[in-house]
Formats: C-alpha cells, sequence, structure tokens
C-alpha cells in the first residue's frame, strides 16, 4: 500500500516542464493560449494560409469572376471524398504516438517501483552498521535513473557523486552509461555474496529488480530510436499541404470571401494533430507534454535516501 500511494504521489508531482492543469476548467483551457498550445507554433503558418486564401478568393471573384458554372467549383467534391480519408490517417497517428507515449510512462513507472522495492530490500538484508554498502546503493540506485533520463533525451550525463567515498562508481562517458551503473550494482551485489553478508536467497530476492532496470533501459531505447516510419509522416504532411491548399479554389463559390477563416481553422485542426503526435511519439524530450523524467528521476532519490539512510 505504501508503495502504490508513493507512485501516485510521484505522478501528481509532475516535471516542471509538464503542464499540471484542471480537466474540468474549460474557461481556462478556451481562452489561456499556453506555450505548448499548438496555435501558437503553427500561427506564422495560418497568417500564410489566410493570405493565400484571400489571395485566390479576390483572384477568382474579382479578377477572373468566375461563374458558379465554372468547373473550378467541383474540386470541392475532391475534399468530400478525402475527408474521412486524412481524419482516420490522423486518428491512427494519434493514437500510434499515445500509445509510445503512455508505454513511457508505464515504463518510468516499472523504474520507480523496482528501485523502492530494491532499497527496501536491501534496508532488510544490509545490516544497520553497513554504512558502506548502504551509501553505495543510496547512490546507485537513483543513479541509474538520472543517467538513463540524460541518456534517453541525448544529453551529456552530469553526475554528482562522491569519487572520494566510492571511487569504483567513476563512469566511462565513452561507454552506454546505464549498462555501467547496472553493471556496478550486480557486480557490488556478487560482491556481498561473496563476502558471506547476504545469502544465496537474498541475493536471487534482489536479482529480479537488478535485471529490470536493463529491461526498462531497453524498453525505452526502443521507443527512443524507432520513430514512425519516415515515407508514413511524409505523407501525412504532404497530405495536409496539398488539401488545405486546394480548398479555397472549390469553397470559395459557396462561401466567398468566409473562406479565409473556414480554411485557416481547417489547417489549424489538421496540422495541430500532426504537431501533437510529433511531440508525443517521442516521450524523453523536453517538451512540456513529454513524460516527467526529471521530477520522477528526484522523486526515486528522495525515496531511497529515505529508505536507505
Amino acid at each position: 500500500m505504501l508503495l502504490i500511494f508513493s507512485e501516485a504521489t510521484g505522478l501528481a508531482q509532475t516535471n516542471n516542464n509538464m503542464i499540471s492543469y484542471n480537466t474540468k476548467d474549460w474557461l481556462s483551457v478556451l481562452f489561456k493560449f499556453n506555450k505548448a498550445d499548438t496555435i501558437r507554433k503553427l500561427f506564422p503558418m495560418i497568417v500564410v494560409i489566410s493570405l493565400y486564401s484571400w489571395g485566390i478568393a479576390y483572384l477568382e471573384v474579382e479578377v477572373l469572376n468566375l461563374s458558379q458554372n465554372s468547373q473550378l467549383k467541383s474540386i470541392s467534391i475532391m475534399h468530400n471524398l478525402l475527408g474521412f480519408a486524412i481524419s482516420m490517417l490522423l486518428v491512427f497517428r494519434t493514437n500510434t504516438a499515445y500509445d509510445r507515449w503512455w508505454e513511457g510512462r508505464k515504463l518510468w513507472g516499472a523504474l520507480t517501483n523496482n528501485s523502492r522495492n530494491l532499497a527496501i530490500k536491501l534496508n532488510g538484508i544490509l545490516p544497520v552498521e553497513d554504512k558502506v554498502n548502504r551509501n553505495f546503493f543510496r547512490k546507485s540506485i537513483p543513479l541509474y535513473s538520472a543517467i538513463l533520463r540524460d541518456h534517453l533525451s541525448s544529453e551529456k550525463t552530469r553526475l554528482a557523486l562522491d569519487a572520494i567515498d566510492h571511487p569504483e562508481l567513476e563512469i566511462d562517458h565513452t561507454r552506454h552509461l546505464p549498462n555501467q551503473v547496472a553493471s556496478l550494482m550486480m557486480n557490488r551485489a556478487q560482491e556481498l555474496y561473496r563476502k558471506n553478508i547476504i545469502s544465496g536467497d537474498q541475493l536471487i530476492t534482489i536479482n529480479a529488480e537488478l535485471l529490470s532496470f536493463t529491461d526498462i533501459c531497453g524498453a525505452c531505447e526502443r521507443i527512443k530510436n524507432t520513430p514512425i516510419p519516415y515515407s508514413y509522416s511524409v505523407f501525412i504532411k504532404k497530405f495536409i499541404f496539398i488539401y488545405v491548399i486546394t480548398l479555397p479554389i472549390g469553397f470559395v463559390f459557396n462561401l466567398g470571401y468566409l473562406v479565409i477563416p473556414v480554411v485557416a481553422f481547417i489547417f489549424y485542426v489538421l496540422a495541430s494533430l500532426e504537431l501533437i503526435a510529433e511531440e508525443i511519439e517521442d516521450p524523453f524530450g523536453g517538451d512540456a507534454n513529454d513524460v516527467p523524467t526529471d521530477k520522477l528521476a528526484e522523486n526515486m532519490k528522495l525515496h531511497v535516501n529515505e529508505i536507505l539512510d
């Protein structure tokens, strides 16, 4: 029960990057433009699309003075036929991206629980007076989450270890950093067994948590290093572009200059879905909607220190 409560509080205390909001507050959502809102990112393109739509409307209505019998009016039939196809593509795109985001969150939730479980088991196994080994695991367990966070965000790992107390924790930055930390913890556990500080049964008890770190790292790397296929992503972008660019040509006959806000809004909706999918398909970056790995790593360090201190 304590583990479940800790995990729930860890989720509520989100990353500084991740937005915390009240889902029932409609007014705040509708009239407040957060930095993560797609309208801020798309505003320049919305202006360009609006100017383009105005140019098409002015050309057809004022310059060419096309009649309602013009064949250009039939272009709107194409949009009616393709509207279902583009909606299905974007729904599939968004769902696929969200599945990647949610899997990343579950993996870091598992890392949080396994770190706490390992610390709890070691706290019960190691003698209270064994300050050296307790201090080693107190530093190395949260170190893994911090290194994995930097490893997944493709940033240089910043370590804050006491090299004087534990020179065996020095890390080779030219090699796979999470694997090094996992190896250090496994080697220390085997050393404790050889010195008869822990028994074989106790080693087996903590072995599952030690192995789970690498399993979680591999699963996170799979998400990080396997983006959506390039051809699929390019096709959706080209589809949206052609669909929106051809919209005012046919609809100007029915809407006149009202085609300007209509086309701008349609572009905002379609492009926003693609932008959202692009952002959440890589859940380990620094975007506002990514998995709060910074806060989760801080919580792991805090909780492990409370257990083993």
